[in-house]
């Protein structure tokens, strides 16, 4: 087949993966899953019949498909599908219960559900709930006819044609939605445009010589060509923004996505399958990733061959220094990545450390695009030892979808230029040093996991022994920060924090659900029903010795 004009500067995922499977051997593996290989050849065919079985079954450009699946295949194969056919990313955190898996799918407007069968009981009361969708596929491993009568079976969608390319016409703004977290402890959904997003930071992460990101897609295939792709283990779920970032990354940069089995992260599988397979990169999110990591390692010196790993990228929660240092002893030739972003902006700021060493915790370099504001969007210059809001300019996303006011507040325009600022404090040294500080809102990030207040606090009060409740994040090693709760009895009730816990579990995503809850006479709320934050977080950190 004669090779397609690819000249374009408009960035476009789908235009990037049909040039590269033009470019690179058949043979070469896209993914690997327990055993099971995908080559590119597969990869290509796959990936476009299930682009146009879509768009047969009636969806549009345009449309939104709802990812409710943990990582494996079928994760990557989707999300090429969706580039291909023009249709829209929708990340669903599969620990999400009934109520949160309805908002997502009704809030996105989703008009395709892709699920796996291990979650096919959810799927079907989702159904029921869902009058907006109108495909519904299933994925098994097995390769098992759905057990849902409603929907079709993955692998039958994917495998049902000639795998030929689309004749479809894409553009640079083509989007993909991230959903993360709002204020109000409502997932809102971020808007991506392809051309921002790759030029926001995956460009700079793709194989260019001397590190210069390619001017157009030609030259972007022939430094493909030339130095080859990334063989990536995301070890974070790619339904969240590292995993699914790097994971775009890695794909359009002509790499491998290596997928681990485990519902949990287990690190002995991790390395048993970077020594198998020659990892070259790892994406992480922290120590609650990396210190599990070293601790096998500790305990098992000289039994994996960690050679091929180049490096690791971690963002979303806090990655310490010591624990970066006793990984790099049993692999020196790695960099580990820190890099300062959010759902909403990638590029505030990154640390680099090697076995020589690096940075202290908290300190990024300020990214190029980015500047600190105060709140009355005053630029505060480097040195000035002034704290304020780190904003990030150039290739960002539109904003919130269906969210205007919440948009507006996120992505201010500035002196004539639109900026990101998702609201973390920070202080920028003469040299470039980024300080961070802290969120700006009372978000609480547990093991990159973002936890909102509100929608804890809700819950925790319609417990009939509930009169009021706040919910903080306090310090914790392993996970950043612990959802910590304190709460307000009616009179002559017995505080039981087994079943306050279970009452929250039983409602939210297990992750949500306090590690730790208080009781407490009064919580302190002012005349105008506003919470004191600070006096309840330092309430908890003296009652639990934090």
């Amino acid at each position: 087949m004669a090779e397609q004009s690819i000249s374009s500067t408009d960035w476009n995922y789908g235009d990037m993966l049909d040039a590269l499977a033009l470019a690179l051997p058949a043979s070469q593996p896209a993914l690997v899953h327990d055993g099971r290989v995908v080559t590119w050849a597969e990869f290509d065919k796959r990936t476009n019949n299930l682009a146009a079985n879509l768009l047969a079954a009636g969806l549009e450009p345009g449309d939104k498909v709802a990812f409710y699946l943990r990582n494996g295949p079928a994760y990557s194969e989707l999300l090429a599908a969706c580039f291909k056919g023009r249709l829209v990313h929708v990340n669903v955190n599969y620990r999400y219960l009934d109520d949160e898996l309805a908002y997502i799918v009704d809030n996105s407007d989703a008009a395709a559900v892709v699920y796996s069968a291990e979650f096919a009981a959810q799927a079907e009361t989702l159904a029921g709930r869902s009058s907006k969708v109108s495909c519904w596929l299933e994925v098994s491993e097995s390769g098992s006819a759905p057990q849902n009568g409603f929907a079709k079976s993955f692998d039958h969608v994917a495998n049902d044609g000639t795998g030929a390319p689309l004749s479809i016409e894409r553009s640079g703004d083509d989007l993909l939605f991230l959903y993360t977290g709002g204020t109000t402890g409502m997932p809102k959904g971020v808007m991506w445009t392809q051309r921002e997003q790759w030029l926001s930071g995956t460009a700079g992460a793709s194989p260019a010589t001397d590190g210069v990101a390619p001017a157009n897609l030609d030259e972007h295939v022939a430094n493909v060509r030339t130095h080859g792709g990334p063989t990536l283990v995301p070890c974070c779920p790619q339904m969240h923004g590292t995993g699914l970032f790097t994971t775009i990354g890695a794909l359009t940069s002509g790499g491998t996505i290596v997928t681990l089995t485990a519902p949990s992260f287990d690190p002995e599988e991790l390395f048993e399958v970077i020594e198998q397979h020659q990892v070259t990169s790892l994406a992480i999110v922290g120590d609650a990733f990396a210190k599990p990591m070293v601790r096998v390692l500790d305990e098992n010196p000289g039994r994996w061959d960690l050679s091929s790993l180049q490096g690791a990228l971690s963002s979303g929660v806090m990655w310490s220094p010591e624990v970066k240092q006793a990984l790099l002893k049993h692999a020196p030739q790695m960099v580990l990545t820190d890099s300062f972003g959010a759902s909403e902006a990638v590029g505030f700021g990154r640390s680099d450390t090697t076995i020589d060493g690096g940075t202290e915790v908290a300190r990024f370099m300020l990214g190029e695009h980015c500047k600190v504001f105060s709140e009355s969007f005053e630029e505060i210059l480097p040195g000035s030892e002034e704290v304020g809001f780190v904003a990030r300019g150039g290739a960002i996303p539109l904003g919130y979808y269906k969210d205007e006011e919440k948009t507006a507040k996120t992505f201010p325009v500035i002196n004539g230029a639109r900026y990101s600022i998702p609201g973390d404090y920070c202080r920028v040294e003469a040299d470039g040093t980024l300080i961070l500080l802290g969120r700006g809102s009372v978000c609480i990030n547990t093991a990159g996991e973002k936890v909102y207040p509100e929608e804890v606090e809700e819950v925790l009060k319609t417990h009939a022994d509930v009169v009021d409740a706040l919910v903080v994040g306090l310090p914790d090693e392993k996970w950043g920060q612990m959802v910590s709760a304190v709460v307000q009895l009616e009179p002559g009730c017995e505080f039981n924090e087994d079943t306050l816990k279970q009452h929250v579990r039983g409602a939210l995503a297990g992750y949500k659900t306090p590690k730790a809850i208080l009781a407490k006479d009064n919580l302190g709320r002012a005349s105008n029903g506003k919470a004191d934050y600070k006096a309840i977080t330092a309430f908890a950190r003296a009652e639990l010795g934090r």
